[in-house]
């Protein structure tokens, strides 16, 4: 299907990564976040003075530096994402997306049943340096499951996006196709329509059909459940 030509005139505003003070990057040398290595801070950004012919300019944060910074108070206290590297600070929802993650919580969670859990805006383990958070994700197991740890997957991701649209296609949607999520969806509310992306691989999705609130949407995972894509739009 081909793409949906926007019906509305859209505002982007993508999320903000972090920007760095002085005080805490000064901080952060102190407590030899850096291992030793020459870093420099540029217009908030930490960089490495002399990366090498392998390393990214730009530092990039693990997740356990990403609970590290939270537990020394060098993170904002709001939503945060920690996405290939980077700490995103995200935005506040407007009642038609709060309204969409809950159509789209209520409706998986009757489909998929028992055995299943609609993470609703929880961390996803997917790998050294994304901990995403998505909308809504479903995961094998219930809430006692993840005591321990977050799950490392999800057989279904769904984020919905209005002003964000651009980042969860392109930035998210890379994390994604790298953490292994084989099935994911977003409830695009500028465009009434549902965008659903497949088939993963290191640079993004190879698969992607844009579907209208009348047609039907089949889950990966579910392959004899169809669900009607209005069921998910507000």
């Amino acid at each position: 299907m081909s793409l949906v030509i926007s019906k509305l005139e859209r505002t982007v505003v993508d999320p903000k990564p972090k920007r760095w003070s002085a005080a805490q990057f000064e901080r952060l040398l102190k407590l030899d976040f850096f291992r030793g290595q020459r870093m420099e801070l540029t217009r908030g950004v930490i960089r490495r003075s002399h990366p090498g012919p392998r390393q990214d300019a730009e530092w990039k944060w693990t997740r356990k530096e990403y609970y590290r910074l939270w537990e020394l108070g060098l993170i904002p206290d709001r939503r945060v994402q920690l996405i290939d590297g980077e700490i995103y600070l995200m935005l506040p929802q407007n009642p038609p997306h709060a309204s969409a993650i809950s159509l789209v919580q209520q409706t998986l969670t009757s489909i998929f049943g028992k055995g299943y859990t609609a993470r609703v805006q929880l961390p996803l383990d997917l790998g050294l340096r994304s901990e995403p958070e998505p909308d809504v994700a479903m995961v094998r197991g219930g809430p006692r499951d993840f005591t321990q740890h977050h799950p490392k997957g999800a057989v279904l991701v769904v984020e919905v996006a209005d002003a964000t649209l651009a980042f969860d296609r392109k930035k998210k949607g890379l994390t994604y196709a790298q953490g292994g999520i084989a099935d994911y969806w977003i409830v695009n509310l500028s465009d009434g329509c549902l965008e659903v992306y497949r088939e993963p691989t290191r640079k993004g999705y190879k698969s992607r059909n844009v579907l209208e609130p009348d047609d039907v949407v089949i889950p990966l995972h579910l392959p004899s459940v169809k669900l009607k894509v209005s069921e998910l739009i507000p």
